[in-house]
């Protein structure tokens, strides 16, 4: 099966209100085509997953100035102000998550546990409205599992089969959110024959990709 598609028809799939696990850490490793379609074809009342909104203008941010998100889960939005404006206005419903606990939460969507426990909020305004559990003593928030419609993935390389390597730290969010989202799409600056990437460098297998975006270089098969 040939996984790659252009960016437009990628979209096309994604509905108006879809969940969306969108990787990068303030637009490093973000799928950018994929966001700026979003923009393009006018998605609308989106719920985002994400570490932050990026910057204005920039990677999700482009999805805050045009209005299309109307529900955030995020880890911080202080680079954003539009962010900022948009959550105060009431126009987005915001969750702030502490990034390890969003990145567990996620990891436990995706692997089918039914929560994580974290010390992490205890005592704070993060665990007001969430169940405490005490082991050995120590109290512990119940964090539930985060999953997503879809799951937007930006990667250095894929192979034919879906296969995806990253650059360094572009890695972030994107290879546990390719197990928490109902369908994984993944944005490759290439794509590349089998066997190109060492098997070793292999970080997202190819199982859990269900489509890739038409690469910027696209090698022979």
């Amino acid at each position: 099966m040939n996984k790659a598609i252009s960016a437009a028809r990628a979209v096309e799939m994604i509905p108006d209100g879809a969940s969306l696990l969108i990787g990068g850490f303030m637009g490093v490793g973000s799928p950018h085509r994929i966001i700026e379609e979003l923009v393009r074809q006018g998605r609308k009342h989106l719920m985002v997953i994400a570490n932050d909104t990026g910057r204005p203008s920039f990677g999700i941010g482009r999805l805050i100035e045009t209005k299309s998100v109307d529900r955030l889960l995020a880890t911080h939005i202080g680079l954003n102000p539009e962010t900022q404006k948009q959550i105060v206005a009431g126009e987005i419903k915001a969750e702030l998550c502490p990034q390890g606990t969003l990145a567990e939460r996620i990891r436990a969507g995706g692997y089918g546990l039914g929560g994580v426990l974290t010390p992490t909020g205890v005592g704070t305004i993060v665990a007001d409205g969430k169940r405490t559990v005490t082991i050995e003593g120590k109290d512990f928030l119940l964090e539930m599992p985060v999953k997503a419609d879809f799951a937007l993935l930006g990667a250095r390389r894929a192979d034919y089969n879906g296969n995806l390597d990253y650059t360094l730290t572009a890695r972030n969010f994107n290879p546990i959110m390719a197990f928490a989202g109902a369908t994984v799409i993944a944005e490759p600056d290439e794509i590349v024959p089998v066997g190109v990437i060492p098997p070793d460098d292999v970080v997202t297998q190819h199982v859990l990709v269900d489509y890739l975006i038409e690469g910027r270089h696209v090698y022979g098969r």
